[in-house]
């Protein structure tokens, strides 16, 4: 599967939210923006458009509103999928990434305000999860977005996300002869970050749990404007990076996996996958 076109527009809705939650005016006027310039440019070459709303907009107080006036600007709603519905469909993307003879997969993926988990053994997963620990999440509640020098406020931050992943009854663990993939960001981000210098030609194909401990200690040492300038991390999204390493140790750890395979595939591929199958189910039907 290639893409034929591809649009970026960074919105940094984060910053627009308020203490509540709430997305402010700017924050909706910049969805809105968006969606219509898209849309501007696309409706003609795009015979169908799914528009949906990540976590940012799926968990504000005032979602119906945004959405409602989203809709009215732009004569498109977006539909908000829940955090099991994305760990479901990143589930979907990874085992057709993976190829036809992988068995037991687990995947991780960790989003701004989110974790999605998902495993399994056929095409469909066996168990999804959606946690609030997403790297945005945990850089706002611990306020980890300038450097952090106390080791014990790390040794907090570690206890915590430990202790969360622990609360959670089902948690799944790696599979002895399965495989665990990664699809996000944060996740690419960092093994780019450790693979510098070492994987210059391609896209880093795997990150080990030891890689992302050393990750940790350096980026603690750095604010956002020195960890932009680490190779691999990207300036919009350096504020975060240490609270995505954190993240990702915990997750790794609690799941008993000591390195994942960077998976190019998600939420966005998974759901993709599914449309266009059925639209292949329907045109056979038709025949």
């Amino acid at each position: 599967m290639e893409p034929v076109l591809s649009r970026k527009v960074r919105l940094q809705l984060h910053e627009t939210l308020d203490a509540t939650g709430r997305l402010d005016r700017s924050g909706v006027r910049s969805v809105q923006l968006a969606v219509a310039e898209t849309l501007a440019e696309d409706r003609e070459s795009l015979p169908e458009v799914y528009a949906f709303a990540t976590s940012v907009i799926r968990d504000a107080p005032n979602r119906e509103e945004v959405l409602a006036q989203v809709a009215r600007a732009t004569g498109t709603r977006l539909r908000v999928l829940s955090g099991e519905e994305e760990a479901r469909l990143a589930y979907v993307a990874a085992r057709q990434w993976a190829g036809a003879r992988a068995g037991s997969l687990l995947v991780l993926d960790i989003g701004g305000g989110t974790v999605e988990i998902a495993s399994g053994t056929s095409k469909q997963p066996r168990t999804t999860l959606s946690l609030p620990l997403g790297a945005r999440t945990v850089t706002r509640d611990w306020k980890l977005d300038e450097a952090v020098s106390s080791k014990r406020r790390l040794a907090e931050v570690r206890d915590h996300l430990s202790d969360r992943l622990a609360e959670v009854a089902d948690l799944p663990r790696a599979e002895p002869d399965g495989r665990v993939l990664a699809c996000s960001k944060t996740f690419t981000q960092l093994a780019r970050y450790t693979t510098a210098g070492r994987e210059r030609s391609r896209a880093p194909q795997r990150l080990t749990l030891d890689d992302v401990r050393a990750a940790v200690g350096v980026l603690a040492k750095n604010g956002s404007v020195g960890r932009g300038r680490l190779p691999g991390i990207s300036r919009h999204r350096a504020g975060q990076s240490l609270a995505g390493a954190l993240v990702a140790e915990a997750l790794m750890e609690a799941c008993r996996a000591t390195s994942v395979e960077i998976s190019p595939w998600s939420t966005r591929e998974g759901l993709l996958l599914e449309r266009l199958g059925a639209l292949r189910t329907k045109k056979s039907a038709h025949r």
